[in-house]
């Protein structure tokens, strides 16, 4: 009896090959790497992975499903076995190679984030790590190395899920098969309702990405059930390609997927699937020499591209042209023959045994989960560089401050505004109220308060000019964050008056970006549009002369109903300067590729005057008058000629705007007279 059960699993576990799903697979992973190395033309490329998605269903769940109907069972140590040996020789070669190479390029807070993504993508939960990383501060997602594994995690997942569903339910064929179409139309309207208002977590999270799965999956048990030959009218291929094809070219980038358009590349690739045989020209292109080389390649030219992207981006900042972005796609494609080649294929035709491969598997996995916990343990090793870099290195980590006193009231004035108290415990008697530059100074503030023995609360929203009266629109923001700054300046001026224990009101912000509406230097790109609230914009009025009536209205009120107000000059920007860049340019010195130093760690004070004084002027006047009281921090950061970023081994600068934790706690004297209360100039 298990002779003739082993037979029939070997005569229906595995299905016929079709060069057509290699074409289709050469589509999907083509239009990934295209997409990602920045080929114009297809703004949808990263579909490529929906595909993948279901041709993923479509191969597994023909497999298991087979296998079910032949034999009422499935050997999930025999699957399990199959999966380890075609999918971890190349994911364990490529976490080898890509952390030899990073441990020669990246920083060691980025590194130690690789430690962090090699142990999340070992075990499947890659996709889970990405879907946890957002934030004003976070990497940005080029250069995460691993990123591209949250894709394998999800089908990993699919790989756990799907075998022991089908068990689970074994007994009841027709209960199984509806509760396969019932757990595809639950993950799709989950998918369809929640991208919109949760978009990141229905892209990364495989509850929602489910359906694409298991429209393959379906597929393939429809066809089984029904004896299907895969050939249909040729009509429905060349539907299924346009389907494809529009998805990948048209298809934006940005909250509205996955969501309805995940049906369009998803449909397109079922109907090329479920008409893959037919003699059509659709299928004859898919079946292609070509098409079916780069489909057999397909997985590693996968795991290949995006450290290749990722590291090459790194070490050159930009790539010259389109030409050298095909010399590194071209390096990818290399790099992946090899890999198939000599890792892939070999494990997976060689004859050896079930208990060597799970054995091999354990192995590599434990050796990958030791090695990211001994970067991440070890803070990324920051002693492989020398002393010219260090400084840079340390500044561009030292931005993380303890954020744990924080709490969003339920009730009161301040209800769904977080606030961080900072200080002894008590009722707050100074609210720090401002933009991410208040992040910046929290350290500095904290100790301040506490030196001080006077409790303080700390209110502040990135991007958000503390001021009374106006709204923004911002370029780096979107519009329920630029709504959600207005409605929240709305509440604070309501209510300041009902928290009596206030005496002081500091305000901290990048008051020359408000002023002028751009960046500068480094940051120039980033944009933002102040306007008076409750009329428009005057054409005569430029955006200094807004924030220079909204200045004096907010203090005014402040005045009003807490007393004292204290403002922060703020500290100088300078321009080209980013401890990031700068650590990598000092680490990457000498290096061949290199990009061409841009940084400098100063500037002319000369320089700074006709963006700061149109900004400063207001307060300036108002400090004057005796309206509010003006800290300087320029003494402590500027010479008679020059503003540095370094002082010392010491970086002061996070970028070119936001100060480190080091600069803030030095530069924290500055606000003991705010906290003690004692009216000093402070300046």
């Amino acid at each position: 009896m298990q002779d003739a059960s082993d037979r029939a699993v070997r005569s229906h576990g595995v299905l016929p090959y079709r060069s057509d799903i290699d074409g289709l697979r050469a589509i999907a992973v083509l239009a990934v790497v295209l997409y990602h190395f920045g080929v114009p033309g297809l703004e949808g490329g990263f579909v490529g992975v929906d595909i993948f998605f279901v041709i993923s269903g479509f191969l597994i769940g023909g497999i298991l499903w087979r296998e079910y109907d032949a034999t009422g069972r499935i050997r999930l140590g025999h699957f399990y076995l199959r999966r380890f040996r075609r999918l971890a020789p190349a994911f364990f070669a490529i976490v080898l190679v890509t952390t030899a190479l990073s441990w020669a390029l990246l920083l060691p807070f980025e590194f130690r984030e690789l430690g962090k993504q090699i142990i999340a993508a070992t075990v499947y939960l890659s996709n889970v790590l990405f879907f946890g990383q957002a934030g004003y501060f976070d990497t940005a997602s080029d250069e995460k190395v691993l990123l591209h594994t949250w894709s394998l995690a999800v089908e990993e997942q699919f790989y756990i899920f799907l075998p022991l569903f089908i068990l689970l339910l074994s007994r009841n064929r027709r209960a199984l098969l509806a509760a396969l179409a019932g757990c595809w139309l639950a993950s799709l309207i989950a998918c369809v309702w929640l991208t919109a208002p949760y978009q990141s977590a229905t892209f990364y999270l495989f509850p929602f990405r489910a359906w694409e799965l298991l429209s393959g999956v379906l597929l393939a048990i429809w066809g089984h059930e029904t004896g299907r030959l895969w050939r249909g009218h040729a009509a429905l291929s060349v539907a299924g390609l346009a389907l494809v094809a529009g998805s990948i070219l048209l298809i934006p980038a940005g909250p509205l997927f996955p969501g309805l358009m995940a049906l369009c590349p998803v449909l397109g690739a079922v109907l090329l699937l479920a008409n893959g045989r037919g003699q059509n020209p659709v299928n004859r292109m898919l079946s292609a020499r070509g098409a079916v080389w780069f489909g057999k390649i397909s997985y590693s030219l996968y795991l290949w591209h995006w450290p290749v992207l990722v590291l090459s981006l790194y070490l050159r900042g930009a790539y010259a042209g389109l030409w050298e972005a095909a010399l590194w796609m071209a390096l990818t494609v290399a790099l992946a023959w090899l890999s198939w080649r000599y890792v892939e294929t070999p494990v997976r035709r060689a004859r050896v045994p079930g208990a060597v491969i799970f054995a091999g598997t354990v192995s590599a996995s434990a050796a990958t989960l030791a090695l990211g916990a001994w970067l991440y343990v070890n803070d990324g090793l920051p002693a492989r560089f020398g002393p010219e870099a260090r400084i840079h290195i340390a500044a561009s980590g030292d931005f993380l401050q303890d954020w744990s006193r924080c709490r969003t009231p339920s009730e009161g004035p301040l209800m769904g505004i977080e606030i961080c108290p900072i200080g002894p415990e008590g009722e707050p008697e100074v609210l720090v109220w401002g933009d991410s530059h208040v992040r910046a100074m929290k350290e500095g503030l904290d100790l301040a308060a506490h030196e001080a023995g006077r409790p303080g609360l700390i209110i502040w929203r990135a991007g958000c000019p503390p001021l009374f009266g106006v709204r923004k629109v911002e370029s780096t923001a979107t519009l329920a964050q630029d709504t959600a700054c207005t409605d929240a300046n709305l509440q604070i001026a309501e209510s300041v008056q009902h928290l009596p224990s206030l005496e002081t009101v500091l305000l901290i912000g990048r008051w020359s970006y408000y002023a002028s509406g751009t960046g500068v230097g480094l940051d120039a790109e980033n944009t933002i549009a102040v306007h008076p609230l409750d009329a428009p914009t005057r054409r005569d009025m430029r955006q200094s002369d807004v924030i220079a009536e909204a200045a004096r209205a907010t203090v005014a009120r402040l005045r009003d109903t807490v007393g004292e107000v204290v403002v922060l000059r703020q500290p100088p920007e300078i321009a080209q300067y980013d401890s990031r860049i700068a650590a990598r340019e000092a680490a990457h010195e000498g290096w061949p590729l290199a990009r061409q130093p841009v940084t400098e760690p100063s500037i002319a004070r000369s320089a700074l005057a006709q963006r700061t004084d149109p900004a400063e002027a207001p307060w300036r006047a108002m400090a004057d008058e005796g309206a509010l009281r003006w800290i300087d921090p320029w003494p402590r950061i500027c010479d008679a000629e020059a503003c540095h970023a370094l002082h010392g081994d010491t970086g002061y600068y996070f970028d070119n705007n936001h100060l480190t934790n080091s600069a803030a706690l030095t530069l924290r004297d500055l606000f003991a007279p705010v906290f003690a209360g004692d009216g000093g100039t402070g300046s």
